[in-house]
């Protein structure tokens, strides 16, 4: 081989190398939820704001592995173990998608973001001080949520003399205050456990629902209710059935009102969090965040079909009304 010939060939390989050294140095994100990906993107996007705001840009300074179990849970043990075989820096999961990964695995950092009491599930033994390789976001406040659902819902709906609770066996950390709220307020609830559950199985919850004469209807919190906002919205319509949701999805789904948390800010609280163990955090310097706020949405547009009349009271009170 001639001398020159040489030099380029080996000119050209050093150039290569730091190109192969920079991909193989990309720290890889794992996503694992036990939802589908559809109606789920917009934590996607809040996520990836989370990362961008401490420096960590997708495509270029860091990868995300996306698994999505598509409501099946059993599929998650084989996700979680897939990121695991890709040695992801950290993977981030709903309450089903870290409850495999921490099986998985012992020491790749997870951040879940949760609607449960992650110490209560064995996710973590502190809020303040988590040990193992798990912290994360809670978006949920112990039960006073669904009795302040009850509450607004009956503020709207005074006359319903039975309220309908569509609630996820998941989340039955709210029932106690809902059922509390109920017997304050004098009203008998009829409360419908689903998890997991199909179309069909939605279907004939509102049959019931409307079979009892309910005159009003509390849906609980949980990712399958979330993943099928758009049936719920559209079979409480159908009904003609004044709801009251957990997240303002369903409102800007056409739902009729929301009182909670923001998922979106979780989501994108989580992407700090990743960005953090990215630049060397470990899991046990990060408490687990809890929610300081929580949003009342309206849909002005939603109450007229139902022929309701949102008082000005309830109006003033509120976060945000869609008209």
């Amino acid at each position: 081989m001639k001398r020159r010939k040489f030099i380029t060939l080996l000119g050209g390989a050093a150039a290569s190398w730091p190109l192969a050294a920079r991909a193989q140095q990309t720290p890889v994100v794992g996503f694992l939820r036990s939802t589908p990906s559809a109606p789920f993107m917009h934590l996607v996007a809040a996520f990836q704001q989370g990362l961008r705001d401490e420096g960590f840009i997708e495509g270029q300074n860091v990868s995300i592995e996306h698994r999505w179990a598509d409501n099946q849970v059993d599929r998650l043990p084989d996700l979680a173990a897939d990121l695991v075989r890709r040695q992801v820096k950290v993977i981030v999961g709903n309450t089903q998608a870290a409850e495999a990964a921490k099986a998985a695995t012992q020491s790749i950092p997870i951040i879940f973001v949760t609607g449960e009491d992650p110490v209560t599930t064995g996710l973590v033994d502190s809020l303040n001080r988590p040990s193992g390789n798990l912290t994360g976001v809670v978006f949920f406040a112990s039960g006073h949520l669904g009795a302040k659902r009850v509450e607004l819902l009956h503020e709207l709906v005074p006359k319903a003399a039975i309220i309908a609770v569509l609630m996820d066996p998941g989340f039955a950390t709210e029932l106690p205050g809902v059922e509390a709220a109920g017997r304050a307020l004098g009203r008998q609830l009829l409360v419908i456990m689903m998890k997991a559950a199909s179309e069909r199985e939605l279907d004939a919850a509102f049959s019931a629902i409307v079979q009892a004469g309910a005159g009003a209807l509390v849906v609980g919190g949980g990712p399958f209710f979330t993943s099928q906002r758009r049936r719920l919205v559209a079979l409480a319509a159908q009904h003609a059935i004044p709801a009251i949701y957990d997240s303002r999805e369903h409102v800007e789904a056409g739902g009729l009102m929301s009182y909670g948390t923001s998922l979106t800010t979780a989501y994108r609280q989580a992407g700090l969090y990743a960005g953090r163990i990215l630049k060397g955090a470990k899991t046990s310097e990060l408490p687990v965040m809890q929610p300081t706020t929580f949003e009342l949405v309206i849909n002005l547009k939603t109450a007229k079909s139902l022929g309701l009349t949102v008082p000005l009271t309830l109006q003033a009170a509120a976060d945000e009304v869609i008209e």
